[in-house]
């Protein structure tokens, strides 16, 4: 029951394995050798096989691993010795080897890579392996001899972090119910896996709408605005979809579209952000709606019936932020700034429409959401003299990903990046770097899998295909996603700036995974709370318009010229430009999150309900400012349906202890090696090891505040 089986389950929104011992067939001899899942891979670091993984190898791995791990936690359970560090809880952190091996590699690859028979895979073992996980954490005799060492655990003679893993196990146990009658546990893991069964639902849902949604368009006069370079690839990904002399505009899964800041055809961005808003609540086979009113209802019985009030309740008892009140507090005072910058900013881009109509000869228009990204470039460039699209020669990815990413870890931490082309990959367009400590030692695996394509879910996220452990004797396999439409061929990947950024931000959290240095695999990397763990990856972002970073890989992609000053010092001052919008958006979301898990199952509306339901939570909270829809609408809000349930708080709640630690750097000198080695020793390698905002106070020297967050977004506080 190793922590990443459990960290995956959790960002997948699956409980976790739930599997009968008794019903999985056993694997033959033949077919374990055959299988790369029954052993550690032989490649360097255990890197994944993927030459020799096989979709018909997973079922066979995941059936035997969890007959395996469960035969191992009955052995626990049932050992006549009385319970020790080491015959129980060491004992459990070394379980279920095959089965984590199995499903971390699937679980990455769903979301990098899916496929039908991946799909059919992901639907068939949801349940199972929300049952399986009730299996272990619903076992009375395992419970008690984890109770026993919890009450005992102050005489143990254990280091602290040997205590900390006993009280977490602990906590784990009762969070999953094991307190909890015999009916009790039934009734759960019913709901576990029913909301397994939906969960998986809900996400294939959403990446085969983002896919039906696309735009065709029949007329190239209509993506005027567009670059050539962007037209070319719209053209081919129409070909690939046997439509010959049309244009199609994929989706990404945020509500807003990148087209919609350059196209000038204003009924193309209407339509394109349409589309875009309606998914998962227009009817049809991908509508998500009444998968949300039964998954936010099972959600807030699974709370009652575990004692606790509302979902929220339950999440955030684990988190930083340790309760709902906490959270609205801090969003509630944010709310009334955010909303305020994004009017003063309207009143900016309506001045635009106002002048660019008369000076046509036209009537005005009122500005809509399809236009603020395309009104805000124009602003951007009379108040800042440059747009996007000069910027984007000066970003080609690969110059941005060595000469700025990796650059800049060099100059922090003293890494450096190799590239290796013998290892096998799970997609052509992945690259692979070696990574070295300053002593020359290997410190990890670093996959850099940057492109968007169909069978890859939106956004951008990092993931772990092995962790760090002293235990194991394991170092870092780990791998950064993000979403950039990939160019024809022979054609530069040029990045916008917030995809520049993205790329920074991504890295800080393989990072945090990179250079963990714990003792137990539960504490490895990013296995630290939901509230927290945007926050080193924030942090990393702060280099990315570090002026000795920006010049060292903001080069043009023909000349090698790097960007000239003026521009560099108009990226940087443009920092806090439109943060009104960026910052009323993201709350949307997250106040959003809260409204659905704050209630109980009673207000819960059903699914022909769950629109209004959405309108009446931003209107209650003043967040529903037309001209600014939220982040994610709820029927395609995968970040809730999955682990941030009741947790998309996070991102500007950890934003604040980024804003403390940037002044922070700021104030010691900036990007110098003793500042870099002292954030990785005092909290990037120390996982989950120790407590998080004891960490943060260990780097930083106090507790955080807030201003620090207001004056990095340029909000200022109502009334002042």
């Amino acid at each position: 029951m190793t922590r990443l089986a459990l960290a995956l389950a959790a960002t997948l929104g699956i409980a976790m394995p739930a599997y009968s011992q008794a019903a999985t067939p056993a694997a033959t001899e033949a077919a374990k050798a055959s299988n790369p899942f029954f052993a550690d891979s032989p490649l360097p670091l255990h890197y994944p096989q993927f030459d020799k993984i096989k979709d018909s190898d997973f079922a066979p791995a995941f059936d035997a691993g969890m007959a395996e791990q469960l035969k191992e936690m009955d052995a626990i359970a049932n050992n006549s010795a009385a319970p020790t560090f080491e015959n129980t809880i060491l004992a459990a952190e070394k379980s279920g080897r095959t089965l984590d091996r199995a499903q971390t590699v699937f679980y990455n690859l769903v979301g990098t890579d899916t496929n039908d028979t991946r799909e059919q895979l992901q639907a068939d073992y949801s349940g199972k392996f929300a049952a399986h996980r009730d299996a272990i954490y619903l076992n009375g005799a395992l419970f008690a001899r984890v109770q026993k060492l919890y009450d005992q655990r102050a005489q143990l003679g254990l280091d602290a972090q040997g205590v900390r893993l006993i009280e977490k196990y602990h906590t784990d146990f009762v969070r999953a119910g094991a307190k909890l009658s015999d009916a009790d546990k039934a009734k759960l893991k019913a709901m576990n896996a029913q909301l397994a069964d939906l969960g998986t639902k809900f996400s294939q849902n959403v990446l085969a709408e983002v896919n039906d949604s696309a735009i065709v368009v029949d007329d190239v006069k209509q993506l005027d605005g567009l670059t050539e370079q962007q037209i070319a690839a719209a053209a081919d990904v129409a070909k690939a979809r046997k439509l010959d002399g049309k244009y199609v505009l994929t989706l990404l899964n945020t509500t807003g579209q990148p087209p919609e800041s350059q196209l000038t055809d204003r009924a193309l961005r209407q339509r394109l952000h349409e589309a875009s808003v309606a998914r998962g609540s227009r009817g049809g086979k991908f509508d998500n709606r009444e998968l949300i009113s039964k998954i936010m209802t099972l959600r807030a019985e699974r709370a009652k019936l575990l004692g606790y009030p509302d979902h929220a309740t339950y999440v955030l008892e684990d988190e930083t932020a340790k309760t709902p009140q906490a959270v609205n507090a801090m969003l509630g005072k944010l709310a009334p700034a955010a909303v305020t910058n994004a009017k003063r900013e309207a009143a900016d881009l309506q001045a635009v429409i106002d002048q660019e109509q008369k000076a046509k000869g036209q009537p005005s228009f009122q500005l809509e959401p399809w236009d603020w990204s395309f009104y805000s470039e124009k602003v951007r460039a009379a108040k800042f003299s440059y747009d996007e699209s000069q910027l984007k020669p000066y970003f080609e990815l690969t110059n941005v990903l060595e000469n700025g990413v990796f650059f800049a870890a060099n100059q922090l931490y003293g890494l450096t990046f190799k590239k290796r082309t013998d290892l096998p990959l799970y997609h052509p367009d992945t690259t692979i770097y070696d990574v070295y400590n300053a002593d020359g030692t290997q410190l990890a695996i670093f996959i850099a899998d940057m492109y968007a394509r169909d069978s890859k879910r939106g956004g951008a996220w990092m993931n772990s295909y092995v962790s760090q452990s002293a235990m194991t004797g394991f170092k870092p396999v780990v791998a950064n996603h993000l979403n950039i439409p990939k160019p024809p061929a022979g054609q530069p990947t040029l990045l916008t700036w917030d995809e520049v950024t993205t790329a920074f931000h991504e890295f800080g959290h393989a990072l945090h995974g990179m250079f963990s240095n714990v003792e137990y695999p539960y504490f490895s990397g990013t296995n630290v709370p939901r509230d927290f763990v945007e926050y080193p990856s924030q942090v990393n972002e702060m280099w990315a318009d570090w002026p000795s970073v920006l010049k060292n890989y903001a080069k043009h992609y023909k000349t090698g010229e790097p960007m000239p000053q003026a521009l560099l010092d108009k990226v940087i001052a443009a920092s806090k430009f439109n943060q009104g919008f960026a910052t009323t958006e993201y709350l949307g979301a997250a106040m959003l999150d809260q409204r659905w898990h704050q209630v109980g199952a009673d207000k819960i509306p059903n699914a022909a309900g769950v629109i209004k339901f959405e309108a009446d939570a931003l209107a209650a909270d003043k967040i529903d400012y037309k001209p600014v829809p939220p982040r994610y609408r709820t029927p395609y809000f995968s970040h809730i349906m999955g682990g941030y349930s009741a947790g998309y708080y996070a991102y500007i709640w950890s934003e604040v202890l980024d804003a403390n630690s940037q002044k922070w750097f700021e104030e010691h000198g900036g990007l110098t090696r003793a500042n870099g080695d002292h954030f990785r020793s005092t909290l990037l390698s120390r996982g989950g090891s120790e407590d998080a905002m004891k960490l943060f106070h260990d780097f930083a020297g106090h507790d955080p505040k807030i201003e620090p967050l207001l004056e990095k977004r340029g909000l200022t506080a109502p009334g002042k």
